[in-house]
């Protein structure tokens, strides 16, 4: 019944009911978001720290107090250590998707020692028949270039939405995807800060990704606002905006759930190593659903826009 109604194209829902509620749940949640990155900071994965990842299989049953107990007799510092599933088949006969004695350590950049070789030699010492699946090792140096070109392509992503809309539509309809787009990027980096998953590179993959999404989404919504604007030249804009979203609601719903399926299938049953980036798609795809239609409009209804689609207006954007 539910569904019956949301795709029922008839009956209208009013989405500027609840329109300031949702704007100050949204003001809020990006301000918790920009004090919780200052002050919790998020949790950089290898990728942005520097140092060496080790994937490793075991022939037998241990814990991850095992693992600890043997490597820590080389004092290599901080080691993170976390029991995963093996995501492919390896070498020791494994199946995709089945549980097996897969361990992630996980050690900070010394430049002093030679990490790989000392773990090497420590597990194999310790731990008969350990099997390493798989070594990264990313310096201190590489690791902060990857932490400026990554916030540089989130940022020149946002940028691009923004003359791309701007050349598309109006200025004002770029200036609501834009909002909408950094608000779906602070509450993402915001989340990450609360439940502590590794931000790494795959990470700003999916900050890309959700640009993307929710840009989508947007335009679609856009697009139509654009048309009925052109057909009900002396209806308010708020109600223009209403029956738009009306009007691509159910596919905006058949999009978005189809997506969460796969995104939670991928979550569930995926492992360890790419939690962290479908746990951001999930994230994003609900929030940028949500700013498509409470932000991106909330702002383009603040703002007067241009009604007659057929004249050209020099400060418009359109004469692009």
């Amino acid at each position: 019944m539910l569904l019956r109604g949301l795709f029922n194209q008839t009956k209208l829902i009013d989405f500027f009911r609840y329109s300031t509620i949702f704007s100050y749940f949204s003001i809020g949640g990006v301000l918790v978001s920009i004090i919780l990155f200052f002050s919790l900071g998020l949790n950089y994965g290898i990728d942005f720290r520097g140092g060496t990842m080790f994937m490793i299989s075991t022939p037998s049953q241990l814990q991850i107090s095992d693992i600890r107990f043997a490597i820590n007799k080389a004092s290599l510092g901080d080691v993170s250590i976390t029991k995963t599933t093996d995501p492919l088949k390896n070498i020791t006969g494994g199946t995709v998707g089945k549980k097996k004695n897969v361990f992630l350590i996980k050690v900070e950049k010394d430049d002093s020692m030679n990490i790989e070789s000392i773990v090497r030699k420590t597990l194999s010492e310790d731990i008969r028949g350990v099997t390493f699946l798989q070594v990264e090792t990313v310096g201190s140096k590489i690791s902060g270039e990857l932490v400026q070109k990554g916030t540089l392509a989130v940022i020149l992503a946002v940028l691009s939405v923004l003359i791309y809309i701007w050349l598309r539509f109006e200025w004002q309809f770029a200036l609501g995807a834009v909002i909408a787009l950094v608000h779906d990027v602070i509450l993402t980096i915001g989340i990450f800060s609360i439940f502590r998953f590794e931000f790494n590179l795959s990470i700003i993959a999916a900050l890309l990704t959700i640009v993307g999404y929710s840009l989508n989404d947007t335009v679609v919504v856009f697009d139509r606002v654009r048309e009925n604007l052109r057909s009900y030249k002396s209806k308010p804009l708020i109600e223009i905006l209403n029956l738009s979203m009306n009007n691509t609601l159910s596919r905006t719903i058949m999009t978005s759930l189809t997506t969460l399926l796969a995104l939670l299938a991928l979550f569930f049953v995926g492992g360890d190593v790419i939690r962290g980036f479908t746990f951001a798609m999930i994230w994003g795809v609900i929030v940028g659903t949500y700013s498509s239609i409470f932000v991106a409009a909330k702002v383009l209804s603040k703002l007067d826009v241009k009604r007659n689609w057929d004249k050209q207006e020099s400060n418009a954007g359109t004469q692009f």
